[in-house]
C-alpha cells in the first residue's frame, strides 16, 4: 500500500457512535437492512443501532468488525417488528429487494431505499453514488469523498502489483454444494473491480443483475488457461468430496494447480467489500506465484 492510500485510509477510522449531521445535531438512530450500505456507515464512522441477521455479517462481511452493541433485528426478510418499534429508529435503510415489506417498515420510522444491485447493471458506480447519499445523510461528506478516493487508490496500486498477473483470467465463485457454484461475472461487484485492477475475468457467460450464474462445476471449462478463486466459506463437507470428484478433477485450474482459496468477501457489497476483495486476490496471485 503506498503512503496516499495509507493516508487517505487512515481518515476513514470507524467512531464508536453516530456522528452529529451537524453542531449540535442529535445522532441519527439508523437501521440498517443491507451489509452493503452498514458496511459504507462504518467506514464512514457511523454505527447504526441495528442490522438484519448478524450471523450473515460475521460469516460473509467480515470487515469492517461490527460492533458488539449493534442489536440484530431478525432475518432480512422478515424483521422482529416489534423489537424494531422498541428501538426507536429514525430512519430505516433498505433496498429495492426489500419493498415488499416496505409498508410494514414504514409504520416504525421513515424508509430510504437505495439501490445498488439493479437491472441496469453498475453496482460500483451505483457504491460510490451510496457512498455520497449516505455521507449526505449523516453529515460526513468530507469522509464519503475520503473513502472513494481511498478505494480508487487502492485500485491503482494493486493494478501495478498485478501487472504480472494481466495475461491469465481468473474464475471467482463460491460453492453452493459439491456439484454446483454461482459463478460472478458482468453485472458484479467483482467484474468491476477486475475492471480497475486489470484482471480478466474468465467468465464470459450470462449473469443475472445481481451479477452471477448458477452453473454445475463442468460449466468453468471454458477456459484452458484460467485460474479459480473461490470465496469462503465452503459447505459443509465440499472440501473432501471435490477432492473425489472426477469432474472437478478433470477441470484445466485442478489439472495446472491454479487454484485460490480467498477468505470471505461479501459479493453484494459496496466500496469496502471492492477494496477488501481486491486486497485479497493481490494476496492470493502473489502467494501463488511464490510458490512457482
Amino acid at each position: 500500500m503506498t503512503r496516499r492510500t495509507a493516508l487517505a485510509l487512515s481518515a476513514l477510522l470507524p467512531l464508536a457512535t453516530v456522528m452529529p449531521r451537524a453542531a449540535g445535531a442529535k445522532p441519527l438512530r439508523i437501521v440498517c437492512l443491507d451489509d452493503g450500505l452498514a458496511e459504507t456507515l462504518l467506514t464512514l464512522g457511523v454505527t447504526p443501532v441495528a442490522v438484519a441477521d448478524r450471523e450473515v455479517w460475521e460469516k460473509w462481511v467480515v470487515e469492517p468488525p461490527l460492533p458488539p452493541e449493534v442489536a440484530d433485528i431478525g432475518t432480512i426478510l422478515e424483521p422482529n417488528l416489534e423489537f424494531l418499534q422498541q428501538l426507536r429508529p429514525d430512519i430505516i435503510l433498505s433496498i429495492p429487494y426489500l419493498d415488499g415489506i416496505k409498508p410494514l417498515l414504514e409504520r416504525v420510522a421513515p424508509v430510504t431505499t437505495i439501490g445498488i444491485y439493479t437491472p441496469d447493471g453498475q453496482p460500483y458506480q451505483r457504491a460510490v453514488e451510496a457512498t455520497r447519499q449516505l455521507a449526505a445523510l449523516v453529515g460526513r461528506q468530507k469522509e464519503g469523498e475520503a473513502l472513494i478516493a481511498a478505494t480508487e487508490a487502492h485500485f491503482s496500486d494493486v493494478r501495478r502489483q498485478l501487472s504480472p498477473f494481466s495475461a491469465r483470467p481468473v474464475y471467482v465463485v463460491n460453492f453452493l454444494d459439491p456439484r454446483n457454484v454461482r459463478v460472478y461475472g458482468r453485472m458484479s461487484l467483482f467484474e468491476a473491480v477486475f475492471d480497475r485492477i486489470g484482471i480478466r475475468n474468465a467468465w464470459t457467460g450470462e449473469t443475472n443483475y445481481w451479477g452471477f450464474a448458477t452453473v454445475g462445476i463442468d460449466g468453468l471449462a471454458t477456459s484452458s488457461d484460467a485460474r479459480l478463486a473461490y470465496l469462503e466459506p465452503l459447505p459443509e463437507g465440499a472440501a473432501g468430496t471435490l477432492t473425489e470428484s472426477p469432474v472437478w478433477n478433470a477441470m484445466p485450474f485442478v489439472r495446472n494447480r491454479s487454484i485460490m482459496r480467498l477468505p470471505p468477501v461479501l459479493m453484494f457489497g459496496t466500496l469496502p467489500s471492492a477494496s477488501r476483495f481486491a486486497r485479497l486476490l493481490a494476496e492470493a496471485l502473489m502467494a501463488e506465484s511464490a510458490r512457482g
